[in-house]
């Protein structure tokens, strides 16, 4: 290898260096005190369902993964769970009301199931919404750290999943 050939890795390999360093100290950092803060948070509305997950992206059955705007989002109370998603997929009957598109209800009538996860400090959450026309689940796998996915499965169409946040207070974000 040539002088000038060396001189051109090693210069890669310290500008490379440079940028993940900046990278990686650039990042959303939290203490380990602001850590078990947002933990004791995400659980303790999971116990009181109490929640809205934010969804991020959305990722179809048998289609590539799509990034959502803002707006997108579940509401989860102990009586009440609104919807507002959008839907990409195969429906396998169309709706009646041609704008009537997505994944959008407001129901009280619904059965809800907490169950700990197999590792620390995540939940399974299983809603099955009653009142919507169909046969609708929602199940939300939801971390300690405020990641959530969010899997919908619906007797109308092809099942979708989303991933994204647990809303929490503006304190801790």
């Amino acid at each position: 290898m040539g002088i000038i050939m060396k001189t051109k890795l090693y210069l890669f390999l310290i500008a490379t260096v440079v940028v993940l360093s900046c990278a990686i100290s650039c990042g959303t950092t939290h203490t380990a005190a602001q850590k078990a803060e947002i933990a004791n948070e995400v659980r303790q509305k999971i116990n009181n369902l109490e929640f809205t997950f934010k969804a991020n992206y959305a990722y179809p059955t048998s289609f590539r993964s799509i990034n959502l705007t803002p707006g997108y989002e579940v509401k989860v109370s102990s009586d009440t769970i609104e919807s507002y998603l959008p839907y990409f997929g195969r429906a396998y009957t169309a709706p009646i009301d041609p704008m009537d598109t997505g994944i959008k209800f407001k129901t009280t009538k619904f059965d809800y199931e907490v169950i700990q996860g197999k590792k620390k400090g995540n939940w399974i959450i299983d809603i099955r919404v009653k009142d919507t026309g169909n046969d609708t689940a929602l199940f939300f796998d939801i971390w300690e750290n405020g990641t959530a996915r969010l899997s919908v499965t619906d007797s109308k169409r092809q099942s979708i999943s989303f991933t994204g946040d647990i809303e929490l207070d503006e304190k801790d974000k």
